[in-house]
């Protein structure tokens, strides 16, 4: 589930969150044990102690459903900021000692989203719900978008995160009323996510975000990203294993080819879905647009092999991107093209056939620092030569 958390269309759709008719979902069929949902919690309490077998680090609150209520006045159609696969999500504000991490007393209520199980009292629906509260209830970064608490009452399945008020990466991209993103923007958004899902990557206990897309990459007022919907996040393999075996789930255009293929999950799956990412920063297409010429619909598909040639990759390069560079240099603005190769080269490896030849995240995140580097450099002698 993408949480777009921006005025607009209301984008709904099951366990793929891209929430668009071209880009569907992936869900293999399976077969399970029905006593598991008798494992699920209940109530808040049932959850806690799970959260404290499971060694959660990060203090959440436990909401009853009716200060929820409150907080969105009454799930008001006004309050209503967009939706996914999950359900609704909706704008609310809560006293800052429940969102705030340090001392907060006397401050102002604090805004939040609060989304909202939508109606599905399914096995899968109550688990990547469960899943979200055990994974953000353990992990903490600037690059992950903060779980608040959550709510677990009755047949209600709610989640509280802080606002992220730029919304996805996605309503950005894509949209057709807002401003183009800029090189530097973009270029500081794949940082940021990288680092995001480097940190997954390696953290103690090993996490596969498994549904790595922009819809799931949040804004902040500042543009910093961050990795939002931890629903279908898995535990990485341990000790000898070279992968997890799982139910196949994500979103066609984005999975990694040998993940669709075998069920085999990795890493190195995360790592080809940033490829199709940091290539929909670059080109400002869709992973998949059925509206395309057949041969032009995946974009990584068409893409890649044009990533090695330097004129051929310009010549795909978001024609926006260029509007962009001359309203911020009041000329005729040029995109930085060792910095557009760059990126493109480190897309191609990304994008690899062969999972293991792919690069690791934080390799993928030293070689972005030096062009984000590169860009801050570039601002600031424009703002030099504009004084």
């Amino acid at each position: 589930m993408g949480n777009c958390w921006f005025r607009g269309s209301l984008i709904v759709n099951r366990v793929s969150s891209n929430a668009k008719p071209e880009t569907p979902k992936i869900q293999s069929p399976s077969e399970r044990d029905r006593s598991d949902e008798s494992k699920l919690p209940s109530n808040a309490r049932e959850v806690e102690a799970m959260r404290l077998d499971s060694s959660a680090r990060n203090p959440l609150v436990a909401f009853s459903f009716e200060e929820l209520r409150a907080v969105t006045s009454n799930f008001r159609q006004d309050s209503l900021i967009g939706g996914g696969g999950f359900g609704r999500v909706y704008k609310g504000a809560v006293a800052a000692s429940a969102a705030a991490d340090g001392d907060s007393d006397g401050a102002e209520p604090q805004p939040v989203a609060v989304k909202v199980h939508d109606g599905d009292n399914s096995f899968q629906g109550h688990r990547e719900w469960l899943a979200e509260v055990i994974f953000l209830g353990h992990l903490s970064h600037p690059n992950l978008v903060r779980l608040v608490g959550y709510c677990c009452e009755g047949d209600h399945r709610l989640l509280v995160y802080e606002y992220m008020p730029r919304g996805s990466v996605e309503s950005h991209l894509f949209s057709r009323v807002m401003a183009p993103l800029s090189w530097a923007t973009r270029m500081k958004i794949a940082l940021g996510a990288a680092r995001g899902l480097a940190f997954l990557h390696e953290a103690e206990k090993p996490v596969i975000y498994r549904d790595f897309k922009t819809s799931n990459i949040l804004l902040d007022e500042e543009f910093n990203a961050k990795l939002s919907d931890f629903g279908l996040a898995k535990d990485g393999p341990v000790g000898d294993k070279s992968h997890v075996s799982t139910r196949i789930m994500g979103t066609y255009g984005y999975a990694a080819p040998e993940y669709v293929m075998t069920g085999h999950l990795t890493a190195m799956s995360d790592v080809y879905s940033y490829g199709v990412v940091l290539l929909e920063l670059l080109t400002g297409r869709k992973s998949l647009d059925k509206s395309r010429p057949p041969r032009e619909q995946t974009l990584a598909d068409w893409a890649l092999p044009l990533l090695t040639h330097k004129r051929k990759v310009m010549s795909i390069v978001d024609p926006r991107l260029s509007a962009a560079a001359a309203a911020a240099s009041g000329g005729a603005g040029e995109l930085p093209a060792r910095a557009v190769h760059k990126a493109a080269m480190l897309a191609y490896h990304c994008l690899n056939r062969n999972p293991k030849a792919r690069p690791l995240m934080r390799d993928i995140v030293a070689s972005l620092e030096p062009l984000q580097a590169d860009d801050e450099a570039r601002a600031h002698d424009a703002g030099a030569a504009g004084a």
